[in-house]
């Protein structure tokens, strides 16, 4: 598949929704698999901090059909920043931390290399959080669970390893995979851009931060993807051995799959 298909699949005008306060929410629809199906569109979206959304925003979740909202941010974050406007509404909310601390409050070598880092980074979170993931996949598997959105932070790390297992458990070409992961970086622009004139605060720690840690190289996802492959034979017989079963599988090719 050459670039140019990959670049025009990724920024299909479907895919990004435009909202006020949140810059990274995007459709996962659209993908072609190995198998010749495509990914269902508005069926399971992908978002960074939804508890910045305006009642707006908010409001265009919902009508987009949202009925799930998976927040995977640690307790930590969600008791300082707060979350999806639940009590306004109607969503079924789900708190599935993947990691006990964020790089801001954790240990992290000091690795200036962007790719070599973040490649760091999600080695060690598989090593650490295989099991949130898999709760996580098992949960969006569950019934009556669609249309669901997941989020992080950024939209960025933990996100973007859980939109690359569901990918590939549906078959979607890693170069796809990666490219998606890449995307993020347009939406870490929107965020800073807006966060100068709205949340001067956000900025400023934006500002501060080193640039590695807001990156998204595609790069990165490659090499984590390739790691995976070649200690076990593909992405999917990894998440075989960590939990999910081939009944998942099945479940989430049926619900996101045309």
């Amino acid at each position: 598949m050459n670039s140019q298909h990959v670049n025009g699949l990724i920024n299909d005008p479907k895919r990004l929704i435009g909202l006020e306060a949140v810059h990274n929410f995007r459709d996962l629809g659209g993908y072609p698999t190995v198998t010749g199906q495509t990914t269902k569109w508005r069926t399971l979206f992908r978002a960074d901090g939804l508890y910045r959304l305006t009642p707006q925003d908010a409001q265009t979740v919902i009508d987009l059909g949202v009925q799930t909202v998976i927040d995977l941010r640690t307790q930590k974050e969600v008791q300082t920043r707060g979350t999806f406007p639940v009590k306004q509404f109607p969503v079924n909310f789900h708190h599935l931390p993947i990691i006990d601390a964020t790089w801001n409050d954790g240990d992290t070598p000091e690795i200036e290399d962007v790719v070599e880092f973040l490649v760091w980074a999600y080695r060690e979170m598989l090593d650490r959080a295989s099991e949130k993931f898999v709760d996580a996949i098992k949960l969006i598997a569950a019934q009556d669970v669609l249309p669901a959105v997941f989020h992080c932070a950024a939209g960025k790390d933990r996100t973007g390893v859980l939109a690359a297992f569901i990918l590939s458990i549906l078959g979607v070409p890693e170069e796809i995979i990666s490219a998606d992961y890449g995307k993020t970086a347009e939406g870490m622009s929107r965020l800073i851009e807006w966060a100068k004139v709205k949340q001067p605060e956000l900025a400023e720690t934006y500002a501060k931060m080193p640039a590695r840690f807001a990156a998204s190289d595609p790069r990165a996802m490659a090499i984590i993807l390739s790691d995976l492959n070649t200690k076990h034979g593909s992405v999917q017989n990894y998440l075989r051995e960590i939990g999910v079963d081939e009944k998942i599988f099945a479940t989430l090719r049926a619900d996101l799959l045309n």
